[in-house]
């Protein structure tokens, strides 16, 4: 045992020269990591898409983010914009790959916090100023590899989701929290063929017109001879002729103007005489009433 040494002492380990240093710089990239990884596209989607135009673009996008329902699905429509005018703006920005990665991680995770966390427009700001604080401009100077955002980046990534996410939030909340009818654009029918008849026409089904209409309409009437037609045609016309004689008769030939008056005379008394004979009834009646009243109002006088 050397001189001096406590027995049951553990001995310090040796630290390397600017091993201390290297482990709080390892520590504090780890950390500024926490928040955008792992990345939304891979360094090989991005380099795939930056060879495409705008339709191309967003073909790829539909592709790695599997959105199969763009005709129909509202949602889906709406998130691929979102995406897709991203990505053009960063195009327009000449961002480096790695500036493109933590750019569209940056915004999936805008739409996960909104969808999944359920955040306010004002935590979401808030999220926002910490993720930027840790990949937008180092003021200090240290550990420079974690922030890839420069000043004038970092401040037109702000004002694009301003304008892109921000200034729409109540929209993107109502595109995920609220529920929509689904719209039926399309149905399918299975249609029974009727087998082939002995005649034109197939019978009436039983879902279909009535066999009345049928019979009457529909069904071809049986072929007959020219000169049996003709026979019945005459038949009739001279069975009508009788009865367009008789319709044609004036029924009042025979009376007087006299005699018109006479009837209508004695209808009339017989009206007015039945009239007559009502009213004085309901009256009769109305009078009893009126008089039983009246002797009801006087015996309380007789009493006192």
């Amino acid at each position: 045992m050397p001189l001096g040494a406590t027995p049951g002492a553990l001995t310090p380990a040796l630290t390397p020269v600017g091993s201390t240093a290297d482990s709080e710089k390892n520590a504090e990239f780890q950390e500024h990591e926490k928040i955008l990884s792992p990345d939304f596209l891979s360094v090989t989607q991005i380099t795939d898409l930056l060879e495409e135009d705008v339709d191309g673009v967003q073909e790829k996008l539909r592709i790695f983010l599997n959105f199969r329902n763009l005709q129909t699905c509202l949602k889906d429509a709406i998130l691929l914009d979102y995406y897709v005018s991203g990505f053009l703006w960063a195009k327009e920005m000449n961002f480096s790959i790695d500036q493109y990665l933590k750019f569209m991680t940056l915004l999936d995770m805008l739409l996960h916090n909104l969808q999944t966390l359920h955040m306010s427009l004002g935590d979401c700001i808030e999220w926002l100023g910490k993720a930027m604080a840790e990949i937008g401009p180092n003021h200090s100077q240290k550990n420079e590899d974690c922030h890839i955002f420069d000043i004038r980046q970092a401040n037109a990534i702000i004002d694009y989701l301003k304008i892109s996410l921000f200034q729409h939030y109540r929209l993107y909340e109502f595109l995920f929290y609220a529920t929509r009818e689904e719209i039926v654009l399309g149905t399918q029918q299975t249609i029974e063929v009727v087998k082939p008849a002995d005649h034109p026409f197939p019978a009436p089904l039983e879902e279909g017109i009535s066999l009345d209409i049928y019979s009457a309409y529909t069904e071809p009437q049986p072929t007959l001879d020219a000169e049996p037609k003709g026979l019945d045609q005459e038949q009739g016309s001279q069975e009508t002729q009788p009865e367009r004689d008789t319709t044609d008769v004036d029924p009042l030939v025979g009376f007087t103007i006299e005699d018109v008056k006479a009837v209508l005379a004695r209808v009339t008394d017989e009206v007015l005489v039945n009239i007559q004979t009502e009213i004085n009834e309901k009256l009769q009646v109305q009078e009893e009433a009126f008089n039983a009243r009246i002797e009801k109002l006087k015996r309380p006088e007789d009493s006192l």
